[in-house]
């Protein structure tokens, strides 16, 4: 009797095992696919900014691991002296290229993209931002966990209102670590920005970027990162609404895209942890 016990536990047991490897799908809802515009012209210092790149991409249903690229587009930015920038695609990749931009501080640029029957067009003006003077680390200990404090100092410039997009990206970490700021309480003076990371260790490597951005961008990023749970969202909010960019569909206004087309200047810190 208490052989046969055992085999009914053991029957059973294999049982629940076995419905828990059931695989489910969820039906979800999947709109249309909408053009993705990866239009960030980032004139770094020390560099002439001749070499520029545009991307493009649609959006995907859930359960897609595949990103489509949108190949065979016409793509261009002209300068406000009308000098036109083609950017010439490497044949099947979504990725357009240029080689002869001209990036000049305070200049009004316009993106034009036509794909399949739809032009986009976007306009921005190139940004200047402070170089990065010196970076600083300690330790920070909060409930029980050591924190490393990197700081990376500027010198805000006091004759304009300027806006900054900081990146700290970690070798560690697969995926940087973005935030923004505007200089109305620290304007004409030296700040920094700030990360903290855990896990480190001294030998690690980390990318520092500032940008300059304009005041639009500057709001753009705020509401996307808050989104994204950077600026106290969490990851799995459900956002309120589409975060729009600046590119417009001129042929269709309903079928706008995503994505934001930004021109700026960037200065790049290469740091050690010691």
């Amino acid at each position: 009797m208490k052989n046969k016990i055992n085999i009914l536990l053991a029957l059973l047991a294999a049982l629940i095992f076995n419905s828990c490897t059931d695989v489910v799908d969820i039906p979800l809802d999947t709109d249309n696919p909408r053009l993705i515009i990866d239009a960030s012209i980032n004139w770094q210092k020390g560099t002439t900014g001749n070499n520029q790149v545009v991307k493009l991409t649609t959006t995907t249903d859930f359960y897609t691991n595949v990103i489509p690229v949108v190949s065979g587009a016409t793509v261009f930015i002209k300068n406000s002296s009308n000098v036109v920038f083609n950017f010439m695609e490497t044949p099947n990749t979504g990725v357009y290229l240029c080689g002869n931009f001209v990036p000049v501080i305070d200049q009004t640029y316009t993106l034009t993209v036509i794909s399949k029957g739809q032009t986009y067009t976007a306009t921005e003006t190139l940004k200047s931002v402070a170089a990065i003077t010196s970076v600083t680390q300690e330790i920070q200990t909060g409930l029980g966990t050591d924190f490393l404090k990197l700081k990376a100092f500027f010198n805000d410039p006091a004759d304009a209102e300027n806006y900054y997009l900081y990146k700290y990206k970690f070798t560690k970490n697969q995926k940087p670590e973005y935030s923004v700021d505007d200089d109305l309480f620290f304007q004409g003076n030296t700040f920094f920005s700030l990360v903290l990371e855990e896990d480190t260790k001294p030998g690690d490597q980390v990318e520092i970027t500032h940008y300059g951005i304009s005041k639009a961008y500057y709001n753009y990023m705020t509401i996307l990162l808050s989104v994204a749970g950077s600026s106290g969202g969490g990851p799995f909010q459900t956002p309120p609404a589409t975060v729009k960019g600046n590119i417009k569909n001129q042929t269709n206004f309903d079928n706008y895209p995503l994505g934001y087309f930004r021109v700026c200047e960037s200065d790049v810190k290469n740091y050690t942890i010691q």
